[in-house]
Formats: C-alpha cells, structure tokens, sequence
C-alpha cells in the first residue's frame, strides 16, 4: 500500500490492487515506420493552364473595352437590366427551378465592371466620392422598375404560342 503525506495531519493511501481488472494485450500501438512524399510534376501542379488565364485576362480586357465604348446612360440601362436578371435568377433558385449557377457570378461581375468604369468617368470630371454616392442616390431612387430582357423575351413567347394556338 502506498501512503503519500499532505500538508495536514493526515495522509491519503492507494492500494497496489487496481479495483477495475486491466486486460492485457500484445498490441501496442501503430508505428508509422515511413511516410512518402508524392512529388506533383510541375505541369500539373497548378489548376489553371497559364495560357487559359492568359486568354481569360484577353476576353476581360475585350469585355472592359466594350464597356468603356458605351455612354454612361447605356451603362446605366445595362447596369439596370443586369440587375433585374440577377433578381430573376435568384427567383428561379428560389423557386427551386432550372438555372446555371455560374450566371450568378458572371452577371455580378460584369454590374461591378460598368460600375467601375462609371466611377472612372466621375474621377476623370472631378467628382469626389460623397458627391458621386448623391448622385447614385438620385439615379437609384429615379429608376423605372421595368421587367429585365429575359422576362419580356418569355412573355413574348408565351403570348406567340397562345396566339398559335388560339388561330
């Protein structure tokens, strides 16, 4: 029996039996004897080709050229129009319908782009930051709500049909 004393008078003992029977067993424990290192070629280490980001950064700044040829009341409708197709795909999600996810980001995108360009076009008038948030302001707040292309574009299909079938 083992007997340990502590600060006070008295002292605590712990019986060489354990109370609980311990099995015994050959097994003691996994030995991780080596670990190899799987070397990627360098070729295939990155997952993009550096040539398809190359013609990535190619159809951006094609894109970007395109934006900055319209004026800023075609950037306007455009930036309109997206955003009325973003609200139609989120209904589609919603409504648990057929729709590409990549639109999401795509159409995002390309809001941010003509949005940039516009804040450009106020840098290079002198506009200052606060005054350009009052005027985007005024022009949110001056937007028509109108259906966005792809919404019209069915409603014209759907009355086509109507009219085929009614003839």
């Amino acid at each position: 029996m083992l007997s340990l004393p502590i600060a006070s008078s008295s002292s605590i003992s712990f019986s060489s039996q354990p109370r609980f029977p311990i099995f015994k067993s050959s097994f003691n424990g996994a030995k991780i004897q080596h670990i190899s290192t799987i070397r990627v070629p360098p070729q295939t280490a990155s997952f993009r080709n550096p040539s398809s980001s190359v013609v990535m950064m190619a159809k951006r700044e094609e894109e970007m050229n395109e934006i900055r040829a319209k004026t800023t009341e075609e950037i306007n409708e455009e930036v309109v129009d997206l955003k009325g197709e973003l609200l139609m795909l989120r209904l589609q999600k919603s409504a648990r319908n057929e729709f590409k996810s990549s639109e999401f980001r795509r159409m995002r995108k390309r809001i941010a782009r003509m949005l940039t360009i516009k804040r450009e076009r106020e840098i290079e008038e002198g506009i200052n930051k606060r005054l350009s948030r009052k005027l985007d302001r005024k022009w949110k707040k001056s937007i028509v709500v109108r259906p966005p292309p792809s919404l019209k574009k069915l409603q014209e299909e759907e009355a086509a049909a109507e009219a085929e079938k009614s003839a």
